[in-house]
């Protein structure tokens, strides 16, 4: 139950963000919910490998890299789901942050651990 309700959070969390910020667009609702499954299972399986593979410019920037794997992600993302677009790198990183941040917000709200 948990699980699904994250997924309804990120997928509100990714819509309202987009209504929001010049260069990300999503077609609605249910393509939003797809960028939050598409975006949970990079982030499970592709995000490990690109954070050991990339580990030694983690360590010289004092972790600011994985801000860089994260803004790859949410590209990848735009090429896996049709109707989700962002406009460019910064505006991927950008997004990413916000979206961290937002998700970090609702997860305080909600009581989750």
């Amino acid at each position: 139950m948990k699980l699904i309700i994250r997924i309804l959070v990120t997928a509100v969390l990714v819509l309202l963000i987009a209504n929001f910020m010049p260069g990300v667009y999503v077609a609605g609702f249910t393509t939003s919910i797809i960028v939050a499954l598409v975006l949970g299972l990079l982030n499970i399986f592709i995000k490990p490998i690109m954070v050991l593979l990339t580990l030694p410019f983690t360590i010289i920037t004092f972790g600011l890299f994985l801000l860089v794997i994260n803004a790859l992600i949410i590209m990848l993302c735009t090429e896996i789901v049709g109707g989700f677009s962002v406009a460019s790198f910064w505006t991927a990183l950008l997004f990413s942050v916000i979206l961290s941040i937002s998700q970090s917000i609702m997860s305080g709200i909600l009581g989750e651990k």
